[in-house]
């Protein structure tokens, strides 16, 4: 079985970060989103691995996962998004005729995808689909569901027929082509997946829904890259490869080789990656501090700060630093802030 990793979206509800910078790569508990996803397929069995991506962001991509051993890679590159049918059409010759996992490469699974793979190998479908209960799956591909097979999909509609969300990550075997072969654009102007799916049911082929064991994020905006950012350090195992120069270190945190944390209060679960400098700060619970990162006379929580950012006399809380962005405290008066931002950032200032 092959697996296959969408990341060549435009990952606009994750702007400005992602103007510069394609989502799979952004950091989460110190690790590419993407990385996640390379591990619960390997973990499956899953070694021959294509990523379907943008022309503009393949080196980045490629770049995230440079070092990641596990599995053999090959880029394919997607010229124009035109939906996730339309990336597997791109990705026929690499897939060829062997079964696959398709894998929504910004989606994190708390349990993996194994009980979707033994159900899938068990039962011999046409396709298995992972599914979740969301509270508005308005936003989602939904199911209906009848016996443990799915008999309707419908994506993203206004009048969810169902609360049952697909979860990012679909087994398929290769009658799936087929289905792809003359498909029209729905009314959103893409090639929905949903759609091919459902002419499999149609023509009276079996496919399987999966219930999802434990938590599962789609991380398409901030809120979401927080969210499952605390989860998953929520599972750290606490290792110090750095040095630490007084304060104090509580509770589950990981200090990586050639970090430094000097007269600073870290308190875990956190992670400060590689090269990352801690001085004279707090560091709460729930924050990931990115490679050659600092924080100086500072405080910070909950929130994750990407590679080369900077935070220097100020608090913040909930916040995402993209890569060598700076917050900076300044004591001229008045006392107002001086910014420089991108499209669409946002910037909360206290009374």
């Amino acid at each position: 079985m092959k697996g296959l990793i969408l990341a060549a979206g435009h990952g606009t509800r994750l702007r400005p970060l992602t103007y510069t910078r394609p989502k799979p790569v952004i950091r989460v508990a110190g690790r590419p989103i993407i990385a996640y996803a390379v591990d619960n397929l390997t973990r499956v069995g899953v070694r021959e691995i294509g990523v379907v991506v943008s022309p503009k962001t393949k080196e980045e991509v490629a770049a995230a996962l440079n070092g990641e051993q596990s599995a053999r890679f090959t880029f394919i590159v997607q010229e124009d998004p035109q939906g996730l049918a339309h990336a597997v059409r791109v990705a026929r010759d690499w897939l060829g005729d062997d079964p696959f996992l398709m894998y929504l490469g910004d989606n994190l699974f708390e349990n993996g995808i194994g009980d979707l793979v033994a159900a899938f190998q068990k039962e011999k479908p046409s396709a298995a689909l992972a599914l979740v209960e969301v509270k508005d799956p308005r936003q989602f591909g939904v199911a209906v569901v009848e016996d443990g097979r799915i008999v309707r999909l419908v994506e993203k509609p206004q009048e969810p027929p169902s609360n049952l969300a697909i979860a990012g990550v679909y087994a398929f075997t290769p009658e799936i082509h087929a289905m792809i072969e003359d498909l029209k654009p729905s009314a959103r102007g893409e090639y929905e997946i949903t759609d091919a799916i459902q002419k499999l049911i149609d023509a009276g082929k079996p496919v399987l829904g999966v219930r999802v064991q434990g938590w599962w994020k789609d991380t398409g905006r901030p809120a979401d890259l927080l969210e499952a950012n605390r989860l998953l350090l929520a599972q750290l195992e606490p290792r110090l490869e750095g040095t630490v120069e007084g304060g104090q270190v509580v509770g589950p945190v990981v200090i990586e080789a050639g970090a430094r944390v000097k007269n600073s209060r870290v308190l875990g679960p956190a992670l400060i990656a590689a090269g990352a400098v801690i001085e004279d700060a707090y560091v709460g619970p729930y924050t990931a501090v990115g490679p050659e990162a600092v924080v100086k006379d500072a405080e910070v929580e909950y929130s994750i700060l990407e590679a080369r950012s900077r935070l220097e006399g100020v608090s913040i809380h909930g916040s995402l630093l993209g890569v060598g962005a700076e917050v900076k405290r300044h004591d001229r008066r008045p006392r107002t802030p001086s910014l420089i931002l991108g499209d669409l950032s946002r910037v909360e200032v206290p009374d």
